[in-house]
């Protein structure tokens, strides 16, 4: 027998959407992967290259941490406390995020509303102090153009802020979908992205805590 006399519906290694009988269905031969497997996927590859952004900032403010232009460095402007608080509150959001995403499997909407908003809130906490420490640095004559340095930590830290304020956004957009169109498909999928992004920004939040402003105090 030939390779030609074996009949193309027992074939496991061909083109196409395989037969109910094919023995190798399950294993790549069974038709396109569902749509949620696919979003996963692509909001992955999203977040990596994310990361691979911040790595870049984190590369850029590591060496040029000590060009302070005879200007102040990280010990003389950083205040822990502040930075402490809005570590705080980033870190309940995630927790509350966190239990928004427990909500949403249950379908239980009063319980994702109200996560949700403490979520929303606890972010704009943090965004809040953020704006309120850039603005005493540039108003004390620290801004961005004052030194390598400062023009490295605003990069760094602006840049995360521009992400939460980014994810506050997508949050209300969420609530709004939920309200409209509750628990449908397209909504949990949606859901369980913004989750995955929130979270990684608590996640970078936490580096940026250590290596700008744990180790900036550092004498």
């Amino acid at each position: 027998m030939t390779a030609t006399d074996i009949p193309v519906q027992f074939d496991p290694y061909r083109l196409g959407r395989a037969r109910v009988d094919d023995p190798a269905r399950g294993h790549g031969a069974g038709g396109p992967a569902a749509k949620r497997v696919i979003v996963a996927y692509g909001f992955w590859i999203f977040l990596l290259s994310d990361i691979v952004m911040f790595s870049a900032f984190f590369a850029s403010y590591a060496v040029l941490a000590g060009n302070t232009n005879g200007g102040p460095s990280g010990r003389d402007i950083f205040d822990l406390r502040n930075v402490a608080v809005e570590t705080v509150c980033l870190l309940l959001s995630s927790f509350s995020c966190g239990m928004a995403a427990v909500a949403t499997g249950a379908r239980n909407k009063p319980a994702f509303y109200a996560a949700m908003v403490v979520t929303f809130m606890l972010g704009a906490a943090f965004i809040t102090l953020e704006v309120r420490e850039f603005v005493s640095l540039i108003q004390a004559g620290d801004g961005p153009s004052h030194s390598a340095f400062l023009s490295a930590f605003f990069a760094l830290v602006g840049c995360h802020g521009l992400h939460v304020s980014a994810g506050l956004l997508w949050l209300l957009t969420m609530i709004a979908q939920v309200f409209a169109k509750g628990f449908r498909p397209e909504i949990l999928r949606r859901t369980l992205c913004f989750s995955l992004f929130w979270h990684a920004l608590d996640i970078i939040w936490v580096a940026v805590f250590t290596v700008v402003y744990l180790l900036g105090v550092h004498p």
